[in-house]
């Protein structure tokens, strides 16, 4: 899963902690802020957003902005020209201009950013960055600000040209969501790894990536470094990192195709139009109902509506579900059916005396006591316990490998084994051939039954089993019983499936080979629980 962080694993509340104003070089804490000293940064911080914001710090750098300021001077300007969102790491700038020509030039954006285009000494800006280091490790996030004054209308071409003097930084905290660790917790449970591809920078990533859970042995990789790699340095830079920041379009974009050539299955998290490459080269990408663009959301395969990262594990809690109960059917049907062909041919074959033992009728019947079994009982299976600890299985991997086809043509070897054993048994003792086939058709019924709820579970026992609510199995299973003995016990229907009753010795026998031929399999799971 590869995840971005604000909004995700985060609040997304944006609330301002601090104002770093360069000037008098002193933070100031969210107490503070009414301070004169604050006031210009304050006012550009505003100007350098949207006039009408939609992003959450740029909501609170106006509610900032109104609640500090004496003369709210937003109506009065308009804005000429404006730089949007861009660069490596990022910046925006903005012009405003009122009726009277008065213009204001301000910028802010990624920290670096705001330094590299700044006239400061390399050492006040050394002197900076170790601000923005230490407010980064405690899961801040910054934002640069800086002026500018500019006369004429030729403005130049990038925002970067321009002459800035930097004024401060504004300092945010958007703390984690409330149950995430639960929530990483489920999806290392499930055997899935967790790459966080940010556009914040290293510290802050890395102290957010802490007090969520997240596992990160390896330093954070910059998202200027990917583009100079190899195809397979970064093949291994994608398995071994976790934290990828300052990330933009094209490096997401090489990071899920890298785990994707690594064997990956990769689900790609976004809300932003800079996501969408990613989202749509992922095997799933997955977009945010609540802040997501449109572009991202048209770009993705899944859209959770509610931005809630637990709903994506209750998908895949879902689909371990559905892959599994198709699993547990399929087995069924090839079990068996493995007895019922070799009750109706082996006899024939061999020549025993009553080669006919079963009609098409009696075939007809099973078939129709399987069909609903397999395609709507099993469907209808909860999710296993152990579900959502079970590690992945590989794309490359196929439906049913060797051990488990084995196992389902084991049972079916050994519940034929028991209906033939069942068929001598009657001969053996004199029996004529409707109370034999009467004999091999209980037999396979009960053991049709008794296998139908032993592999609800290849693992856990069948008295484990009950304890899942699947209200269709005591249905089913009735269903079939009352068949049977309507079939045994009413001459309308023994005539018609050319059988008689069976005694209370001989239904008992029935019942006794039909367990035995099944239950083994209880032992078998004993041991491998074991």
């Amino acid at each position: 899963i590869c995840t971005y962080k604000t909004g995700t694993i985060t609040e997304n509340s944006m609330r301002l902690k601090a104002l770093f104003n360069y000037k008098t070089n002193q933070v100031f804490d969210e107490t503070h802020l009414n301070e004169l000293e604050l006031s210009e940064l304050i006012q550009y911080a505003m100007w350098s957003s949207e006039p009408v914001p939609f992003d959450p710090m740029e909501k609170t750098l106006h509610q900032v902005y109104k609640q500090t300021q004496k003369d709210d001077l937003r109506r009065d300007f308009q804005m000429i020209h404006e730089y949007p969102l861009e660069g490596k790491p990022p910046m925006m700038t903005h012009l405003f201009e009122n009726s009277s020509r008065k213009r204001i030039v301000a910028t802010k954006g990624a920290p670096e950013a705001i330094l590299a285009v700044s006239h400061l000494p390399d050492s006040e800006k050394e002197m900076l960055r170790r601000q923005i280091s230490d407010f980064g490790k405690q899961g801040y996030r910054v934002l640069g600000v800086a002026k500018c004054t500019f006369e004429g209308s030729h403005f130049p071409e990038k925002q970067q040209d321009f002459n800035f003097d930097f004024l401060g930084f504004t300092v945010f905290y958007d703390p984690p969501k409330k149950d995430i660790q639960q929530v990483f917790q489920k999806i290392y449970d499930a055997g899935i790894k967790v790459k966080v591809i940010t556009g914040d920078n290293a510290d802050t990533t890395n102290a957010i990536a802490r007090q969520a859970g997240i596992i990160n042995p390896t330093a954070a990789v910059n998202g200027s470094e990917i583009t100079h790699h190899s195809e397979a340095e970064l093949i291994e830079i994608s398995k071994d990192t976790t934290l990828f920041t300052r990330m933009f379009p094209e490096a997401k974009l090489a990071v899920v195709n890298a785990l994707k050539q690594s064997g990956e299955i990769v689900a790609m998290l976004g809300d932003g139009v800079n996501d969408a490459p990613a989202l749509k080269a992922a095997h799933i990408g997955v977009a945010m109902g609540n802040k997501g663009t449109e572009i991202a959301k048209a770009a993705a395969a899944l859209v959770i509506t509610n931005d809630d990262l637990d709903k994506l594990i209750t998908g895949i809690a879902a689909g371990r579900r559905i892959y599994a109960n198709i699993k547990k059917a399929i087995q069924y049907i090839i079990s068996i059916h493995i007895p019922i062909v070799l009750t109706v041919s082996l006899p024939l074959f061999l020549g025993w005396i009553y080669p006919n033992i079963f009609t098409p009728v009696h075939v007809i019947f099973l078939e129709l006591i399987m069909g609903p079994t397999c395609s709507i009982v099993y469907e209808n299976e909860p999710i296993e316990k152990d579900a959502m600890q079970r590690k992945p299985r590989k794309m490359t991997e196929t439906f049913l490998n060797w051990k488990e086809l084995s196992i389902s043509i084991i049972q079916g070897l050994l519940i034929t084994t028991g209906v033939l054993f069942a068929y001598q048994f009657a001969v053996q003792k004199g029996s004529n051939e409707e109370t034999t086939r009467a004999m091999v058709f209980t037999t396979l019924i009960v053991a049709n039954v008794l296998l139908s709820h032993t592999n609800r579970s290849f693992t856990y026992s069948l008295f484990n089993s009950f304890k899942n609510r699947n209200k269709l199995f005591p249905m089913i299973t009735g269903v079939t019983l009352v068949l049977l003995f309507a079939i045994l016990y009413i001459p309308l229907f023994a005539g018609f499936f050319q059988v008689t009753g069976l005694n209370i010795p001989e239904l008992g026998t029935a019942f006794l080979i039909a367990a035995v031929s099944v239950l083994w399999f209880e032992v078998y799971k004993w041991i491998k629980r074991r």
